[in-house]
Parts: structure tokens; sequence; C-alpha cells
């Protein structure tokens, strides 16, 4: 399935810090914490628990937070359907990267080993 450049540009006007909650509640309803998603977060973007404050604080868009983001040479592993999108064919860079984001959550909700959302074998 193939994202418009609405869908697009919806995910690239997002406000990090309206969704980072559902992220939080999201995990900490499976029985995982706060710091897991603080690790996976750090994995994927580069962003210690200081910078991913500040970004909040900004209330900045999907669109700076990944411009900002130095993103982990493995991110290309993540892989699989989330939203009703493949990962793998989406085109749209920023739309990937929001997609590879909901997927290390939903992994991260889902009780995956670390290891393993971590992409290290």
């Amino acid at each position: 399935m193939k994202t418009t450049p609405e869908h697009d540009a919806r995910i690239a006007k997002m406000i990090f810090a309206g969704v980072y909650p559902h992220y939080v509640t999201k995990v900490e309803k499976k029985g995982r914490t706060k710091e897991e998603l603080q690790q996976v977060i750090e994995w994927l973007t580069g962003f210690d628990a200081k910078k991913l404050k500040e970004l909040i604080d900004e209330k900045v868009t999907f669109e700076t937070f990944f411009a900002k983001a130095k993103l982990n040479p493995n991110a290309h592993l993540i892989k699989g359907v989330i939203c009703g999108y493949r990962i793998e064919e989406i085109e749209t860079p920023l739309t990937k990267q929001a997609r590879y984001l909901d997927k290390l959550v939903e992994e991260l909700a889902r009780g995956r080993k670390m290891e393993k959302i971590l992409r290290q074998g």
C-alpha cells in the first residue's frame, strides 16, 4: 500500500510531544518501562534522554525530530507491517522513519527481547 502525499504531509506536521505520551502508555500498559522506550528511541535516533526532553519541550514536528536525528545505520533492518503499511515499501523517507519508530514501540509493547528490537542479532 502506497502512502499518499496527504498522508506524508500529515505525519510531517504531527507534533512529537503529542504522540510520545501514547508511546509511553502503550509500552507501560504491556509491562515495559519508559526507560526501555528511551533506549529504543535512542537506538533509532541517537537522542539521549536530555535531548529527547528538549525536543518534547520545544514541541517539534516529526519532520524536525527526524531532521535532527542521526538514524541508526541498522534502521533499514526494521521490516514488517505497521498501521497497514509495509515499511520496506514506503518511499517517503520521513514517513518511513516515523513508521520505524512506530514498529519499534509496537515490538517493545509486544514483549520482544531488547536485543531483537535493537537489531543486534
